[in-house]
């Protein structure tokens, strides 16, 4: 049997909390600013900590509890099996440790799965004990000071060697390093599969043994014998002998939508219920292999290329979904090509995987969305490691002439400005934490601090309690936006007109608190970090109305013919 350490890890950033490893990779041209002994701990600590919840939320025993959670888990991507096996390996060393009223800190770091490295602060979660520290962890070594699991080396074998674990891997690599499909058999770019950058990301293809069948191609020969973009619409109509698509989509202005984003254009969402005790049960882990497959992302829920109904209850919708019920010749128009931990300093290694064919393709709508990771980093001086406005100016540019050099004429590129990200601390700072909820004794401060201690957050600069580093990134993030709007206002391209729009999170603030939601509701719990749902449904519903005010030829006319359109083709095949 491979190392059980390999096991663990394997389950530890599958299936709780990759919070740096999937939520900001790093780029392909840049040192790791992540270090994997910090990812370790931290989802050391989230574990048993969960595993510590449990037990207290169903008064039962430790050992009660490590099976109720694996029980939760589903069978896909032998996350319910991995379980066991960890259980198995592990379990009886946290069942004698917790046995000694100790807190999670203090199991990981007796396990070594933390480590306190000489001359280097020590990295807790969760109040020190009244008892000194090292006397503590002193006791606690002692419990498994003999345990075989101490013995296991953990860097003997790569996760990805482990022969149920290796499809797996290949999948999630290639789909995150290339951010096209996994299943494309035709190489179009798109997909009839939903993950693995499927039409979650972009629309789905309806002729996956054609490449010359995709989303967003004008249509050949009028789509009489078949539906050659894709949108549902093909044909003749039997009374006058006129091909549908001709009839209905001819002189609308067809158009997509294309996302260049970061995490937060892809959605990037942990759920809740994955780690707090109380709100556990069977059906938490429904969505976790889908999850698990989309990189934590939920594109197909997100702002800008959502395309199912919002779960968050509100009305606002998505820009595709609104571009769809503008025209309906729009329907699976989509690309989201966002990547976690993007910025302008690594998109030019993956903007090959954007499709269009300025020759065949009709224009589209690009947006561009980098809203913070040019000033976020997890270093101890994150400072040097933001994107200048020089350096911003020369990259933006290289993008445009990409842009230009692919896109259809007639197309249309808003660049986004960056997120002012001192909102996190200010509204978050002295709330509980998920983890910290039970016995009120974690906040997000005490989170941030955590993160940062690990090198493992994905943004020092705003996720911290230095009021002077937080107020220099918001400038220098403004300093940015103003680069982009420099850029928008002076610079011309023969394929698409440019335009700048900010990123306005105080304006959907103040709509939220109308509502009579609180500021704090706006960010992803797990977290602490991401715009959640509603805030990115509000941001797109901003953005619309600014686009149909200021520059409505954008986004197209109304198409006359959506009611006939539905009364024949129903819901187009659907997304």
């Amino acid at each position: 049997m491979k190392s059980p350490w390999n096991i663990l890890l394997v389950t530890l950033l599958f299936l709780l909390l990759p919070l740096r490893t999937l939520a900001s990779p790093t780029s392909d041209d840049q040192p790791s600013i992540s270090d994997p002994n910090g990812q370790t701990c931290l989802a050391c600590v989230v574990v048993v900590s969960v595993i510590e919840q449990l037990a207290q939320v169903h008064n039962s025993t430790v050992a009660a509890s490590m099976e109720r959670l694996c029980s939760y888990l589903p069978e896909k991507l032998f996350l319910k099996t991995t379980c066991y096996l960890v259980i198995e390996v592990f379990g009886p060393d946290i069942i004698k440790l917790l046995s000694t009223d100790v807190n999670a800190d203090v199991v990981c770091h007796s396990l070594e799965f933390c480590k306190q490295d000489p001359g280097q602060p020590l990295c807790h979660l969760y109040p020190l004990p009244k008892e000194a520290w090292k006397r503590t962890l002193e006791k606690a070594t002692q419990i498994v000071r003999k345990s075989p699991t101490l013995k296991y080396s953990r860097s003997s074998s790569d996760v990805c060697s482990l022969p149920f674990l290796a499809k797996i891997c290949q999948r999630i690599k290639l789909a995150i390093k290339n951010s096209v499909p996994f299943k494309d058999v035709d190489s179009d770019k798109y997909s009839v599969f939903p993950t693995l950058r499927g039409y979650h990301w972009r629309g789905r293809d309806c002729n996956d043994s054609n490449k010359m069948a995709y989303p967003g191609r004008r249509p050949e020969n009028w789509d009489v014998h078949e539906d050659s973009n894709c949108n549902g619409i093909w044909g003749v109509d039997p009374k006058d002998g006129i091909p549908y698509e001709k009839k209905f989509c001819e002189g609308s202005q067809p158009r997509g939508i294309i996302l260049l984003g970061d995490s937060a254009g892809a959605h990037f969402h942990i759920s809740p219920e994955w780690i707090t005790a109380s709100q556990m049960s069977l059906k938490s882990f429904i969505n976790l292999p889908t999850a698990l497959t989309n990189e934590l992302n939920w594109p197909q829920i997100s702002g800008v290329t959502g395309f199912l109904d919002s779960t968050s209850g509100i009305k606002e919708s998505s820009l595709y979904l609104r571009l769809w019920k503008r025209n309906r010749c729009n329907h699976r128009d989509y690309q989201n090509i966002s990547r976690n931990g993007a910025s302008s300093k690594n998109l030019d290694k993956f903007i090959e995987s954007l499709s269009r064919n300025q020759l065949l393709d009709h224009p589209a709508i690009v947006l561009y969305a980098m809203i913070g990771n040019d000033v976020c980093s997890g270093k101890v001086d994150p400072v040097p490691e933001m994107t200048t406005p020089e350096k911003l100016y020369s990259n933006i540019m290289q993008t445009l002439k990409y842009l230009n050099s692919h896109l259809p004429n007639g197309s249309h590129v808003i660049l986004y400005g960056l997120a002012d990200g001192t909102f996190l601390w200010n509204h978050l700072h002295n709330r509980y934490y998920p983890l910290g909820q039970l016995n009120k004794d974690v906040t997000y401060a005490h989170f941030y601090s955590f993160l940062n201690c690990l090198q493992v957050s994905p943004c020092r600069s705003w996720m911290s309690s230095n009021k002077t580093l937080r107020t220099l990134t918001s400038e220098r993030a403004k300093q940015l936006s103003n680069t982009l709007k420099k850029i928008a206002n002076s610079q011309k391209f023969t394929n698409f007109d440019l335009f700048y729009a900010d990123f306005d999170f105080q304006e959907v603030t103040e709509e939220w608190q109308k509502r009579g939601g609180q500021p704090w509701q706006l960010i992803e719990p797990v977290d602490g970090f991401h715009p959640n749902e509603v805030a990115l449904l509000l941001l797109a519903d901003r953005l619309w109305k600014k686009v149909e005010l200021q520059w409505p030829h954008v986004l197209g006319k109304e198409n006359p013919f959506n009611p006939q359109i539905e009364q024949v083709f129903g819901d187009q095949g659907g997304h």
